[in-house]
């Protein structure tokens, strides 16, 4: 049994392209370089927040890193510090950030103070529920709850998101030789801060065609998310598509909610520029 400290980072969409396979699982142990990095790029496309019925686009520089030492590690599944032995439970630290959102380019928050970039922050526990020999499949339940905060000199607090998961990791598809596959489904929480500031609308910005809101704290929908990712040689591709449901949110009656149903994706491509000469046996 082996528990992990990890931090993981993900930024906006590009960081799932990332998070869903930088590397291949070996079956059976092999020696690897103790590290490799790289750069690539990435191109995604999702809406200006959950619920906005217009979409932003970005091409964005996307690092490639793993290291796979002793005691520290980076690699798909994020940058971790094994503390001590646990096959079943990694205790870790989840990050993630999103791009700002200006008003003036959005019909539904016309007038409205802009989307301040964010980031989040906060403990992950991730629970293997099944795995065959040589971890090619494995299906894990991932509970994380993030603290979540505006992106500039002087942060503002934006309340707690918390996201349970189920997550499948597939390497041997019969069909898709080489390709890691990772599903991801479950429903996401908020509480009233976070809720008010993406989809309340104060007295002040009430107009004829949007009227005031105050949000409240509870079930934020769901989300359904598959990525795909494989490894030729010194390069590495990746792509994702997310869809989410907003039907049943506390939000939902917020009129800046203008689509309950919609589809986020990306694809991004890496390439290694440099190894260590050193080489560990690995058995990820």
């Amino acid at each position: 049994m082996k528990t992990l400290l990890r931090l993981a980072s993900a930024p906006g969409m590009a960081g799932l392209l990332l998070g869903l396979g930088a590397t291949a699982p070996a079956h059976g142990a092999e020696d690897k370089p103790l590290w490799e990095a790289g750069a690539g790029v990435a191109a995604v496309s999702f809406p200006a927040y959950r619920g906005s019925d217009q979409r932003q686009a970005f091409v964005l520089p996307t690092p490639y890193f793993v290291y796979r030492g002793e005691f520290l590690k980076a690699d798909r599944d994020g940058v971790r510090a094994e503390l001590f032995d646990s096959d079943r439970a990694e205790l870790t630290v989840s990050a993630a950030l999103s791009p700002p959102a200006s008003s003036e380019d959005i019909r539904a928050r016309a007038g409205m103070p802009d989307l301040r970039a964010n980031f989040e922050v906060g403990p992950q526990l991730n629970l293997t529920l099944w795995q065959t020999e040589g971890k090619a499949r494995q299906l894990k339940l991932l509970l994380p709850l993030r603290a979540a905060y505006t992106l500039e000199r002087n942060p503002k607090s934006l309340g707690w998101v918390l996201h349970p998961k189920l997550n499948l990791d597939l390497t041997d598809l019969s069909g898709l030789p080489g390709w890691n596959v990772g599903l991801q489904a479950g429903p996401l929480f908020g509480d009233r801060k976070q809720h008010q500031y993406f989809y309340g609308v104060d007295a002040a910005y009430a107009t004829a065609d949007r009227a005031a809101y105050r949000a409240g704290a509870g079930f934020a929908g769901m989300q359904y998310l598959v990525g795909v990712s494989r490894r030729f040689g010194n390069q590495w591709v990746g792509a994702f598509l997310r869809y989410d449901n907003l039907r049943g949110a506390a939000f939902e009656a917020s009129p800046l909610v203008r689509t309950r149903n919609y589809v986020a994706g990306g694809v991004a491509v890496s390439w290694v520029l440099g190894e260590s000469s050193e080489r560990v046996p690995v058995d990820e």
